[in-house]
């Protein structure tokens, strides 16, 4: 299977399926000398295992990693670092009714199209469990990030209709509330509406924003390289991702040049500085040094416990009930994961940047 891997320099490859032995990571090009442990992972994968409130699946795993190479006395060494995080709560019986369906909504019909075969286990490779090892490799390139200052804030800005109000918003909520809302009042709505999603056997979408700060000017490239490209991709590589916007996204069909346009000011000490970020921290393709603003939109999960019209193998309709544990609404869970995929994103063109000015490699092999 191609387009199992991501990246150029700090390039990752994820492995396994979701009812299968485990999940992993190999993550190749990261830098040696960087602290880590798996104390520095598993807090990034706590976010994201299953069973943390009753609007997630009560798949009950640990999801504890192990590193299995790439590390020497605490720190990193400069070759391919392995992550693995062992399956321990498959239920396969589950899934045994759905072997000749294919699932309304899910990869069913076209992962059989291109292979000829697919695992109906939880979906086997196009499961959600697969994003164990985006996380994982993340959680590497936000320690490699760290060390430069970049830090980010990844929160759920809406469940369903229920949306933030930045009035109201209180970052210091994000990860105190199971929902990652930073709007307590917002977040009452918001469980409401799940509630009312559950007492009907379905599903909700939401939206989860990604803000990347004191990222370098000059990462990316003007064509087909761009910075906000390639975050695009990678958030939309993202299981349930249908849209992906940075800045004000379409928000920009809406406006005038003189209302979107990010006007240059001078401060007190005459530093330049933006008068606002509708841009969202990227201009012609390359950061500009402000913050960076990624919004991505979330379908609901589509494994529901109404009954729906399916597709059998031989091509007749059927109506099925979905039988299995899922979650009624996965932005939560999915928080961590789109701040992995833009951290990762952002560490391959640090790297990738390092060989963009002559002044850069002579700073690098001490010939300045």
């Amino acid at each position: 299977m191609a387009g199992s891997s991501f990246g150029t320099i700090f390039r990752i490859t994820t492995w396994g399926e979701s009812h299968g032995k485990g999940i992993g990571v190999v993550v190749d090009g990261c830098p040696a000398g960087i602290p880590l442990t798996e104390d520095d992972i598993q807090p990034y994968l706590d976010l994201r295992k299953p069973g943390q409130n009753r609007y997630t699946t009560k798949r009950a795993e640990a999801d504890s990693v192990e590193i299995l190479s790439g590390t020497f006395e605490g720190r990193t060494t400069g070759t391919p670092i392995s992550l693995l995080v062992r399956n321990t709560d498959q239920r396969s019986r589950d899934y045994g009714s759905i072997s000749e369906l294919y699932r309304p909504g899910h990869a069913d019909y076209t992962f059989d199209q291109k292979y000829g075969f697919r695992d109906y286990r939880g979906g086997g490779r196009s499961s959600g469990r697969e994003t164990i090892g985006r996380v994982a490799a993340g959680a590497i390139a936000i320690r490699l990030l760290s060390e430069l200052g970049v830090t980010f804030t990844t929160y759920v800005s809406a469940i369903g209709p229920v949306c933030i109000d930045r009035n109201h918003m209180d970052y210091t909520r994000i990860w105190e509330s199971d929902l990652r809302m930073p709007d307590a009042r917002a977040e009452e709505r918001a469980r409401a509406w799940l509630e009312e999603c559950l007492q009907s056997q379905d599903s909700s979408g939401g939206t989860i924003e990604c803000i990347a700060e004191h990222v370098p000017a000059g990462l990316g490239d003007p064509a087909f390289e761009k910075l906000d490209a390639a975050l695009a991709k990678a958030i939309m590589s993202i299981g349930a991702v249908k849209a992906v916007e940075i800045g004000d996204g379409t928000e920009v069909s809406k406006s005038r040049g003189s209302e979107n346009n990010d006007f240059y000011l001078e401060n007190a000490d005459g530093i330049p500085y933006k008068s606002t970020n509708h841009s969202g921290g990227i201009l012609g393709g390359i950061s500009d040094g402000s913050p960076i603003r990624i919004r991505a939109s979330f379908k609901p999960t589509p494994s529901i416990g109404q009954p729906q019209s399916m597709l059998t193998r031989d091509g007749h309709c059927v109506t099925e009930v979905i039988h299995g544990r899922h979650d009624p609404v996965i932005v939560t869970r999915a928080a961590i994961v789109v701040e992995a995929m833009a951290a990762l994103t952002l560490a391959d063109h640090l790297l990738l940047n390092l060989s963009s000015k002559i002044e850069t490699v002579k700073k690098i092999y001490g010939r300045d």
